[in-house]
């Protein structure tokens, strides 16, 4: 069994115990916020997938290095390390975390599946990697 398919059978049991129950709607998005609750470890470092939308025209050459500076000052950067201070009432179908950047303390909420773990060795690190890859592929 490849990785893929281990991965939807966790989607699976996460969700109700059969393969249309991963549909992306407001009930899947309720069991998925409710199963991550109860399975995220405490402390839990997290860091961006990618980059954040606001600054992907920074990043493709079309912005200005200075001002992306600027900005990644008031702003939450995938570049960046986060404490998860808690998850947040899902919103639709997306899910969100209250992270605190661990540069300067600042808080922000951004959602659960633009992060990931600083590493893939923490037990939280599949929980992420799963729940990311059920938003962007369900």
């Amino acid at each position: 069994m490849d990785d893929l398919d281990k991965q939807k059978k966790r989607l699976i049991k996460i969700l109700g115990g059969k393969e249309s129950d991963t549909e992306k709607n407001l009930n899947s998005t309720n069991k998925y916020y409710n199963y991550l609750k109860v399975n995220i470890n405490y402390p839990c470092k997290l860091t961006g997938i990618e980059d954040f939308p606001w600054e992907e025209r920074f990043l493709l050459g079309y912005g200005d290095e200075e001002e992306y500076e600027e900005l990644k000052k008031e702003n939450p950067s995938y570049a960046d390390s986060f404490e998860l201070i808690e998850l947040l009432e899902p919103e639709n179908t997306d899910i969100f975390a209250k992270v605190r950047r661990i540069s300067d303390n600042r808080m922000f909420k951004i959602r659960m599946d633009w992060l990931t773990t600083e590493n893939e060795e923490n037990p939280n690190y599949q929980l992420l990697e799963d729940y990311s890859s059920w938003w962007v592929n369900y």
